[in-house]
């Protein structure tokens, strides 16, 4: 699904990722550890297109995501990412952060349709033009009323129909998480990002969302997760990354990698958070 290909990343002089090659299969679930400042949230971020690698491929779905020809907000429509800090709007309901994406992506491809339509029959330019905007409208309702009902499907699967009209500052931080999660839902991703989803919670509220994420990858989703929750890394993960350095120094699968770690540098972080 995700090829990368020695990919770097640099800050002015500072390198961060220094040649990350990795490939990601869908349906796996892929967990990423390591120290802090190793490298692994600027691997998410490149990975969707929120910081442009300095060198390197990121193939998915047949193209280069660090091609700068390639228009990236066509495949990240597919790539949902969750932050460690919800990143949910305060200024709109639990709804509309819900409801914002698929509204705006559905709104914008119609209009790219009407510009095609347009352009194509120049010769109706007038009476054409009319017609479009008569079914924009509509389709635009169309549009903003299947984005209301699936948000609502998503709401009820978490439990959170009830928080739909209200503000995001009134809710739990594993309330504003999991609706975070289900805001990534929304547009149906191929793979979801997760960058240290529970490390801004209490230690109670982790569980409700460690809770949601281990449905998701019961379900089949392909995940890629930036985490120091060990326990959800070896039920979960199918495959552990350890960065350092932004190095890959360590991959295998969870039971090899936490019972019979190789690198020096991996058994001395694992002696540290086992």
């Amino acid at each position: 699904m995700i090829d990368v290909i020695n990919l770097e990343k640099s800050f002015g002089n500072v390198e961060v990722l220094k040649g990350i090659t990795t490939t990601i299969d869908e349906g796996e679930k892929v967990v990423i550890i390591g120290p802090s400042g190793s490298g692994k949230s600027t691997f998410l971020r490149c990975l969707n297109c929120m910081e442009d690698p300095t060198s390197g491929s990121i193939i998915f779905e047949g193209e280069d995501l660090a091609d700068m020809k390639v228009d990236i907000n066509v495949h990240r429509r597919h790539i949902g990412m969750v932050f460690q800090q919800f990143n949910l709007f305060n200024n709109k309901t639990v709804l509309q952060n819900i409801m914002l994406a698929p509204v705006h992506v559905g709104v914008s491809d119609i209009r790219k349709a009407k510009r095609k339509n347009f352009f194509t029959n120049i010769g109706n330019i007038f009476r054409k033009e009319q017609r479009d905007l008569i079914k924009i409208d509509k389709t635009k309702a169309q549009v903003i009323e299947e984005a209301r009902e699936n948000a609502y499907i998503l709401l009820n699967r978490i439990g959170l129909a009830d928080k739909a009209d209200v503000y995001p500052s009134t809710l739990s931080g594993g309330q504003k998480q999991r609706i975070a999660i289900v805001r990534a839902l929304a547009m149906n991703p191929k793979v979801i990002l997760f960058d240290e989803p529970t490390s801004a919670l209490d230690p109670e509220m982790v569980g409700e969302v460690l809770d949601l994420m281990k449905q998701l990858a019961d379900e089949g989703m392909t995940m890629v997760v930036v985490t120091h929750e060990m326990g959800f890394a070896r039920e979960v993960g199918t495959r552990i990354l350890f960065i350092d350095q932004g190095i890959i120094l360590e991959e295998n699968t969870p039971k090899e990698f936490f019972e019979n770690p190789q690198h020096p540098r991996t058994k001395e972080f694992l002696s540290k958070v086992l």
